[in-house]
Formats: C-alpha cells, structure tokens, sequence
C-alpha cells in the first residue's frame, strides 16, 4: 500500500509488478518446497551419517524462503519517482540484483558445504 502511495504506477508497470511476482515468488516456493522434500528423503531413508546434508538442504531451503520474501518487499518498491538535479521528477525502476547476489551467495555457501560434508563422509 506503500508504494501505491508514493508513485502513481501506469497500467503497465502494474502489469510488469504483477507478473514479476507470479513468476519469481512461485519459484521460490517451488524451490524452498524441493529443497524441504530432499531433506525430508535423505533424513528418512538414509542412515545417521547423512543427517547433516538433510539438516544442511532444510536450512538451504529456509534460506531461499527467506529471499523469496526479501525479493517480494523489493519488488513492491520496484519502481518509484526521484527528482533530478534539475527537478524534473522521473519514473524510476529498480531491478532485483540485490535478491541475486544474496541467493548467489546463499548457494555457493550451501553447495561448498555439501562438499564439505561429502569429503567428511568419505574418511
């Protein structure tokens, strides 16, 4: 409601916030849903050895979640107005790099200590 507020958007850009979160915000449920039913698989069947990757891919799971509502308050202030220097006040966009670099990090974090674990396992 916010948003709705402090930038008057045109039928388009409503459309675009629209799609935007139809498509991102289903993948990462879809996402987070894979990752808690992977874990779910491997604490079930496989023995006590294994129960940190399961613990690892259900915290891998929250993480994306979490972004998945970072990126969804990110995408409500999409686009906003900003006056220039020369005070002509312009329609801005934003795009969701931030949410990127944060899931980028996350993964790369989450797939090192697989490996981790996977080396651990082996000796």
């Amino acid at each position: 409601m916010h948003r709705a507020r402090t930038v008057a958007l045109t039928s388009d850009e409503i459309v675009e916030v629209r799609a935007a979160q139809r498509t991102f915000e289903g993948a990462y449920v879809r996402t987070a849903l894979s990752q808690f039913s992977f874990a779910l698989v491997v604490l079930k069947i496989f023995t006590s050895e294994f129960y940190s990757t399961g613990a690892l891919f259900a915290i891998y799971g929250t993480g994306i979640l979490v972004i998945g509502l970072f990126r969804r308050q990110q995408g409500n202030r999409q686009f906003f107005s900003e006056v220039g220097e020369d005070g002509v006040r312009r329609h801005k966009f934003r795009t969701s790099g931030n949410a990127v670099i944060v899931l980028t990090a996350l993964s790369v974090a989450a797939y090192a200590t697989l490996i981790g674990l996977t080396v651990r396992l082996q000796k």
